[in-house]
């Protein structure tokens, strides 16, 4: 669902963010004349959240709001380019998961944010050797790009979230503090999928028949997935697990999460992702801005060369690489708008001109 947003606000100019708010309220959704009434996770609603938070603390609502917003159809045939079954119909319903698939499906669906935007076909076989130890059969991995890498890479980063305030944190709070991006998932079983740099790794913990596991994906497939990554992680195969990196087009600016404009000496100032271009550029009004635009462009992105021009967003130049992994330390502030000039010294007017002053 989040996905397809990003990639609808790639694709038809909509600005869909990781801080765009959604209402996060007791909703009814019509779709072909029929009420459909989700609701969240111990009937909890939060009023207004960001994108940002409803991905990271599962919030059904808002996710169905998004799904909604960009068009089911649209999430349906990211999903079925992603490897999903062609089960899954474009319904309200399809926002919270309500269409089987496999754990290997989703293990292959993940691979297109593990690998900016490509997906990569789950194979069980990788190659066959004879009795004499010659090569009869060698997998070809199938690879397709589905997704901008850009999309991919603001999804990874709120499922990264997920890990570190959300419903996964409870990842890092048992030992794996690995870089990694993750999410659960909760219906009549429990899921947990994620990924490091390394390998990705899907849990399903249900029942044959499909009766109710009462138990979220939190407390039941979260601590099996934990455990296998920790150790799977200490084999050579899968040591040396790297941050995730950001493709080029992707901005981190510090923005104020009352107001979700530029900090501007915000106590409170975060980091926050964004596709170059659709990041905010008034400042902080509540902390000392004064409301004025400011380039952003990355802390760190080269000053063209002497007759280059730097590609504007969404123009058909190659834009200057802006991604920028760590964000800026806390404490620092975007580029200041260049003051005006200042108005020519006025010549003294001595003592008493000044007392003159006070009373025109």
């Amino acid at each position: 669902v989040y996905a397809a947003a990003f990639e609808s606000s790639i694709e038809e100019g909509r600005q869909i963010t990781p801080i765009s708010t959604i209402p996060d309220q007791p909703t009814t959704f019509w779709f072909d004349n029929k009420p459909y009434e989700p609701s969240n996770y111990k009937n909890e609603y939060h009023g207004t959240v960001t994108i940002r938070q409803a991905l990271s603390k599962s919030l059904n609502i808002p996710t169905v709001k998004v799904a909604e917003m960009v068009g089911y159809d649209h999430v349906v045939d990211l999903a079925r380019r992603a490897g999903m079954n062609m089960n899954i119909q474009p319904t309200p319903a399809v926002a919270l998961g309500a269409y089987e698939v496999t754990p290997i499906e989703v293990a292959g669906a993940y691979t297109v944010f593990a690998n900016q935007g490509a997906y990569l076909r789950p194979y069980w076989v990788k190659y066959i050797r004879d009795d004499r130890g010659m090569l009869v059969f060698e997998q070809k991995p199938e690879r397709r790009e589905v997704l901008d890498p850009r999309a991919a890479y603001l999804v990874l980063d709120l499922m990264e979230e997920v890990m570190r305030s959300g419903t996964g944190a409870g990842t890092r709070a048992r030992g794996f503090l690995l870089p990694a991006a993750g999410k659960t998932g909760t219906s009549h079983d429990g899921w947990f999928a994620g990924f490091t740099s390394k390998l990705i790794c899907v849990v399903w913990v249900g029942f044959d028949d499909n009766s109710e596991l009462k138990l979220e994906g939190a407390r039941s497939a979260l601590p099996i997935w934990t455990e296998f990554m920790k150790r799977a992680h200490e084999f050579r195969e899968y040591r040396g697990a790297m941050p995730f990196t950001a493709p080029d087009g992707i901005v981190t600016v510090l923005v104020d999460p009352l107001t979700g404009q530029l900090a501007a000496n915000c106590p409170s100032a975060r980091a926050e992702v964004f596709i170059a271009g659709t990041q905010p550029v008034q400042l902080c009004p509540l902390h000392g801005g004064h409301g004025g635009a400011t380039q952003i462009a990355g802390w760190e992105t080269p000053e063209p060369a002497a007759g280059e021009s730097a590609a504007a967003p969404g123009s058909g130049g190659q834009p200057a690489r802006v991604a920028q992994r760590h964000p800026p330390q806390a404490g620092a502030h975007p580029p200041a708008v260049p003051a005006a000039p200042a108005a020519p010294a006025k010549p003294s007017r001595g003592f008493f001109g000044r007392i003159r002053d006070l009373f025109r």
